[in-house]
């Protein structure tokens, strides 16, 4: 079990718009043939939108290297282009968009403090999940998000929390 949980990582499957069928089941597949025990991430939001739980919310997942131990995973099937699955490509169905938007809400309830990143912001080397996800999350209101405009740092935390005080 993780003891905390400072970030919540956006992911893709980096697979062609046409692969339909890619769940957590087959992902779970290609992360055993790679050498790991089962599923890196702790969710999957298929093309339809569904979503299926990978690891156990609060178990140490496998998703970014140096972060397992402090991060939630939450992958996109999705993110390459069609014609070379090698190159990003932010083709997401609005399915998967309004499920995206579902999931963070229930994550940052279950995990207020954490911050919502893609794997590129934890890995230079990354383009995943091949959005901007600062950007999204300037346009998208996840409730109760504390860092929603992305400027948002500890010292701005700390005011608000004095600005609640009664005096």
């Amino acid at each position: 079990m993780r003891d905390e949980t400072t970030y919540i990582v956006i992911h893709c499957s980096q697979t062609r718009p046409s692969q339909k069928d890619v769940d957590a089941r087959m992902i779970d597949r290609w992360h055993r043939e790679r050498g790991w025990l089962k599923i890196g991430y702790g969710g999957v939001i298929k093309r339809d939108g569904t979503y299926e739980q990978g690891r156990k919310d609060d178990a140490i997942q496998a998703h970014v290297k140096g972060y397992n131990h402090t991060s939630f995973g939450l992958c996109l099937v999705g993110g390459a282009l069609e014609e070379d699955w090698k190159l990003p490509d932010d083709n997401f169905t609005a399915e998967q968009w309004e499920s995206l938007k579902e999931q963070l809400t229930r994550l940052v309830k279950l995990y207020p403090d954490a911050r919502i990143v893609g794997h590129y912001d934890l890995d230079k080397n990354k383009t995943c999940p091949n959005f901007d996800v600062q950007d999204y999350l300037l346009h998208e209101d996840i409730p109760n998000y504390k860092f929603q405009d992305a400027l948002t740092d500890d010292a701005d935390l700390m005011e608000l929390q004095s600005d609640e005080e009664p005096n």
